[in-house]
Formats: C-alpha cells, structure tokens, sequence
C-alpha cells in the first residue's frame, strides 16, 4: 500500500536553485515518487537572521516507506547535500527535510512528530503547501489548509518565483 508523504524542502546556502533539484532526484531515488510540487518560494530565515534568503518548495510524494523510514532518509539526503548540524538554533544551511504529514496520521515518538508540530506557524511552509493541497484537513487541528493559512500570525513574506 502506498502512502502519500508531504515534504518541505529548502535551504539558503550554496546553489540554492540546484540543490532543490538534487533534493528531488534523491527522495524520487530514496523514498518514493514524486506526484506533485509546489512553485519555489523565497522566503526570509524564520527564527533567526541570515545573509541569504532561503528557497523553499513542497513535494508530494507516494511511498512504500514506514514515517520512521522516510525521516531516516531525509537526514541522509540533508547529509548528502551537505547540511552540517552545528547548534541546536537554527542556522543557515544547504538543505533541511521536514515531513509535514505522512497520509493523515498522527506520530508522536522521540525523534519523530507527525504533523510538522511548527507547520500552522510558518507562512513559509502552508504556502507552497497550501497551493498543491489546499483543501487538505490537518489532523490535529481538524482544520482545512487554507483556513490555517488565513489564521496564521507569521507576516513573513513568502515570495513565489
């Protein structure tokens, strides 16, 4: 049975344009096929202050894989791409994999929470996210996508490319 896993994907250092691509091509690679993508986002660092803006994108993607599996995966690629973990902040990065949900179910174990627990906070995640899976309901908050995005207090500008 396959599952259908939303992933956010960006980072603001390096070639940021290629290493989404690269981001692609391993998780078709690794965790399953991609089935839809958001546009591509520029978006200001959320959290903390950087030189470069981070690009940001939303794929979709069917998979065999178990949720621990798929993060296993994701820290991989992150890894590949040359993500280097320095602090427990946030910080610039090359590329940073966040599964948003895994079909509509609900995972809270060490390591690994399912919905994104920070996704209804982030304007930089629910548009490009809300753009291919608007009338998605979240699991947790019972509410559909578009409604959590008209709700959220983040004014970040979130600028499609």
């Amino acid at each position: 049975m396959f599952n259908e896993v939303y992933l956010l994907t960006g980072g603001n250092l390096g070639d940021r344009f290629k290493l989404l691509e690269q981001a692609k091509s391993a998780i078709s690679e690794k965790i399953g096929k991609i089935k839809n993508e958001s546009s591509i986002y520029e978006t200001v660092p959320w959290g903390f202050k950087a030189e470069q803006d981070f690009l940001n994108q939303v794929v979709e993607v069917s998979t065999k894989l178990s949720p621990q599996k798929v993060l296993e995966f994701c820290l991989e690629i992150e890894d590949e791409l040359g993500r280097e973990r320095k602090s427990g902040y946030y910080e610039s990065r090359t590329m940073d994999i966040d599964i948003l949900f895994y079909n509509d179910e609900i995972v809270n174990e060490p390591g690994l929470i399912i919905p994104h627990p920070k996704l209804h906070l982030r304007r930089f995640t629910l548009v490009p996210l809300t753009e291919i899976e608007p009338d998605f309901v979240h699991p947790v908050l019972n509410k559909k996508l578009t409604l959590i995005l008209e709700e959220c207090n983040d004014i970040s500008d979130v600028r499609r490319l």
